[in-house]
């Protein structure tokens, strides 16, 4: 990528390039230059900020208007785990001579001091990992962001930060989780403290794995609990944590091969109904709760594609060219930012009365979790491959295709 484009991505012109009929318009050299300013568009206000140690002082916090108090003591935190955990991957490219490995740096220089911050009790960005039983969620998304870059996020900290968050991450353990996904927010911590600091809880380890392994539905789906709930909450949070907790387990040599390959191919299944789900045009049913994550909902859709574990049916261009509409769609619709770049409540433009009433400002930092896939390098076939119509555009072009086929 040369300066000059750079400069014109970050400020808008190939969101207009982008936003054309994918199958006929997109080029894969814009095409993931439209991934990297779209995320820096979304990471920018608040790495900035926070690397400053003025994130409390900067971000507006937006509540629902049904919001269960102000928000102010979880909103941060949520804000920074988020968008962490989606960015993760691309930083853990590292920097390079590019102008895009040049950005990468910019980018976790900022990453480490934010982390740095956020868990210094001196600090005036501080956060709450103990007050309320939300920090323990958000906690989770900041150990998973750890785990998918060990070695740009992790390893270049001082030995004083390194305990600062271990620290943290341990005193989230007097939050007792629902019993649902919730588990695991408790598991991946422990996975993080697996990896980092060989002090795991192995029951808050482990037993959230044995949970979810009874609690799997078919198809491809879990339940949120022993229940079925039709929302996304698959892959907010079920999938991809189950995946990175497992991987995790097995580098740490604790032996859970047969469930870790149960899980990948269960997600395989969920990913291709994801890939399904996404309209000629770039839409997708609004269903269930947690609506104001946006395009967070394809996040494991996207890290099956990072992990290069896509279904036969799939080819890596159909989802590039799939994801790209979704988020160019949502993304730029009118409200989705206020007039200084900060996330609005809402899933197309600013519908403030669609959060619950647990949704803020720094809810919405989720939506970054689309872009794992920046964690393939450039040359990639996801980037290279051809643009091809993802799954409905055929259908509704009158293309024949496969029949869909069930998993147990």
């Amino acid at each position: 990528m040369s300066n000059k484009l750079l400069i014109l991505l970050f400020f808008g012109m190939p969101f207009l390039v982008c936003g054309q009929n994918p199958e006929n318009q997109e080029f894969p050299s814009h095409s993931r230059e439209f991934y990297v300013a779209s995320l820096v568009r979304i990471a920018d206000p608040l790495l900035s900020a926070i690397s400053k140690d003025q994130l409390k002082l900067q971000m507006p916090v937006e509540r629902s208007p049904g919001a269960w108090d102000d928000r102010t003591h979880v909103t941060y935190l949520e804000g920074f785990g988020r968008l962490l955990s989606g960015m993760a991957p691309w930083l853990e490219l590292g920097p390079d001579d590019s102008s895009e490995g040049k950005l990468r740096k910019k980018y976790l220089e900022m990453a480490r001091k934010g982390i740095t911050n956020a868990t210094n009790p001196e600090a005036a960005d501080y956060m709450n990992f103990t007050e309320d039983r939300q920090p323990l969620v958000d906690a989770a998304f900041l150990a998973q962001a750890l785990l998918r870059a060990p070695t740009q996020l992790w390893d270049p900290l001082p030995a004083e930060t390194k305990q600062q968050v271990t620290k943290s991450l341990k005193a989230t353990r007097s939050i007792e989780p629902y019993y649902s996904n919730w588990l695991l927010f408790s598991s991946m911590i422990e996975a993080a403290l697996l990896k980092f600091d060989d002090s795991a809880d192995d029951f808050r380890l482990q037993q959230p794995i044995r949970k979810h392994m009874e609690w799997y539905l078919g198809d491809g789906m879990y339940g949120d609990g022993p229940d079925f709930h039709w929302d996304y909450y698959n892959s907010f949070v079920i999938q991809p944590m189950l995946l990175d907790i497992l991987k995790t387990m097995n580098e740490a040599g604790l032996k859970h091969e047969e469930e870790y390959e149960a899980v990948l191919k269960r997600a395989e299944r969920y990913a291709e109904i994801q890939e399904r789900l996404i309209s000629p045009e770039g839409t997708y049913p609004p269903i269930g709760r947690s609506l104001a994550y946006r395009f967070g909902t394809f996040q494991l859709l996207s890290q099956i594609a990072l992990w290069e574990e896509l279904p036969e049916e799939l080819e890596p261009s159909q989802v590039r060219g799939a994801l790209q509409q979704v988020i160019f769609n949502q993304l730029n619709a009118p409200g989705t930012f206020d007039e200084n770049g900060w996330l609005q409540i809402g899933f197309f433009g600013h519908q403030p009365s669609i959060g619950e009433g647990y949704i803020s400002t720094g809810s919405l930092y989720l939506c970054s979790e689309a872009f794992l896939v920046l964690g393939l390098p450039e040359n990639n076939r996801f980037w290279t491959d051809e643009a091809k119509p993802w799954t409905q555009k055929k259908i509704w072009n009158g293309q024949n295709i496969p029949i869909d086929k069930a998993e147990k």
